[in-house]
């Protein structure tokens, strides 16, 4: 893997690290049913970077084509409203 990925987009707007974008350092990508962004909380504060500059920081969805030994190589990511990962692929 030559690059990180970034998150280009976050709609889920009442996590704590979405300021007009994703400002987690990192995002962990999991979930039991569907794809979803973990690393998303609900709290009264916002969090994160200064910035909206995102990332995937670690992939638990094995079956997705964009997933190499738990890292995520596809280019970018966005995550819908409900935390999903809309850039989530089964081959």
């Amino acid at each position: 893997m030559s690059t990180i990925t970034s998150v280009t987009s976050c709609a889920t707007t009442s996590c704590a690290y979405n300021h007009d974008g994703c400002s987690a350092f990192g995002v962990t990508i999991a979930g039991t049913d569907k794809p979803t962004c973990v690393t998303f909380v609900t709290l009264d504060a916002r969090g994160g970077l200064p910035k909206a500059d995102g990332h995937v920081g670690a992939c638990q969805r094995l079956e997705c084509v964009h997933n190499a030994d738990l890292m995520c190589t596809n280019a970018s990511i966005t995550i819908a409203d409900a935390a999903q990962c809309q850039s989530y692929e089964v081959a």
